[in-house]
């Protein structure tokens, strides 16, 4: 399996280069370090591949020069290399790409987890949310109502039966059980 830098290639331990992951990228480079030993400034004309091969080099586009990664900053001067031209790690990705795609990443990444944040907690006080005391009498009386108007059916139903008896209204299981006897 080789170490190319090329999508769809793979690295050597066998997984594949999609997008830009940043972790795959320096781990690659990280693999095909040249030895310790080995100065940046004698990759100066060269190419951009032969500068990254050392992870501690710089490749600037404009003048094709290879300089020692200034470590003491975290992104090279404009004075070195503008980051639009300066590559390090692999050729294809410059510095200014790199900062809006990390930049969008983390971003999406905070707002994931402010997401996940506020879900939950929505779902933990929905799920202990216990009803207040108006609610707790609001039902009380919703369910008094309910038994009374329960009562007051049954009561009406008596009633209309006692009558339906009294006029011989009364339904029967049977309407032909009072011609048998």
């Amino acid at each position: 399996m080789g170490s190319g830098g090329a999508c769809g290639r793979t690295v050597r331990w066998g997984l594949p280069l999609g997008g830009a992951t940043l972790l795959l990228l320096l781990l690659q480079a990280a693999a095909v370090q040249e030895s310790p030993g080995s100065v940046c400034s004698q990759n100066t004309n060269k190419t951009c591949e032969e500068c990254l091969k050392n992870v501690s080099c710089l490749w600037c586009n404009t003048d094709k020069t290879c300089v020692d990664y200034p470590v003491a900053k975290i992104l090279p001067p404009a004075s070195l290399c503008k980051l639009s031209s300066a590559r390090w790690g692999v050729c294809w990705v410059n510095f200014e790409a790199l900062i809006i795609a990390m930049s969008v990443v983390g971003g999406l990444i905070l707002l994931a987890v402010a997401t996940c944040c506020c879900y939950c907690c929505y779902c933990r006080k929905k799920k202990s949310r216990k009803p207040d005391k108006s609610e707790e009498k609001a039902m009380r009386e919703q369910e008094e109502r309910r038994i009374r108007q329960e009562e007051r059916r049954a009561e009406m139903k008596s009633r209309h039966d006692e009558i339906r008896k009294k006029y011989g209204l009364f339904k029967e299981e049977n309407p032909y059980a009072r011609f048998e006897n």
